[in-house]
């Protein structure tokens, strides 16, 4: 199994078809967001400009594309934060080598974007990590500390700012992605990680990890 994932890593996903609309048996196969839980919304923002390098990393029609396992609990983080009018959306999810290199030449500090040729290399090369926020039943933006790829600390975990909205809706999703099983990211609070990363990284990068984005 370990050989099977470290190839997937290498040569990346397979294509999944666009049909899918009910998650496999298998935690480690890779799913299309937008095909198996449609009610969280899509705006990768790689595919776009609206990013730390300014243009797009990502051909327009990427696919949202995570592990299976990591998928349920997102399917739970939605269902959650449908008790309080809202829901998720997703910026980004798996992450090809590629774009991951282009993202260290542009900003090489681990703080916020990991060496691809060193550890594991990012979570969201692995399908085990999302960038996510908040939108309302309408899909527009609920306020938060900042926007995507903010590289300042403003963008830190714990919120130190005076509004009480932007903290409300910050704390709405942390306590929603830690009760669906993720973990946040210090220096980055749309970052989260599937707690059980280690079962989709095989075990001796995982030792090496050194993970952050």
């Amino acid at each position: 199994m370990a050989l099977v994932v470290f190839a997937t890593f290498l040569l990346g996903p397979p294509v999944v078809s666009a049909q899918i609309s009910a998650l496999p048996t298998s935690d480690f196969a890779w799913v299309d967001l937008t095909t198996i839980a449609p009610a969280i919304r899509i705006e990768l923002r790689y595919a776009t400009s609206e990013n730390i390098a300014h243009r797009p990393l990502y051909p327009s029609r990427m696919q949202p594309l995570i592990r299976a396992g990591v998928a349920r609990r997102l399917i739970t983080a939605q269902a959650i934060l449908r008790r309080y009018n809202c829901g998720l959306k997703i910026w980004d999810a798996y992450r090809p080598r590629d774009a991951q290199a282009q993202l260290w030449r542009l900003a090489p500090r681990n703080d916020y974007v990991v060496n691809p040729h060193g550890g594991s290399g990012s979570f969201h090369s692995w399908g085990v990590a999302v960038d996510a926020t908040l939108v309302d039943d309408w899909g527009r933006p609920l306020s938060m500390p900042t926007d995507f790829d903010d590289f300042t600390p403003a963008a830190m975990l714990r919120y130190t700012g005076r509004d009480p909205l932007v903290r409300s809706h910050l704390y709405l999703l942390q306590t929603t992605m830690a009760d669906a099983g993720f973990y946040g990211l210090r220096t980055e609070w749309w970052h989260f990680t599937a707690s059980d990363w280690k079962r989709y990284v095989p075990e001796r990068l995982a030792k090496l990890s050194n993970a952050v984005v």
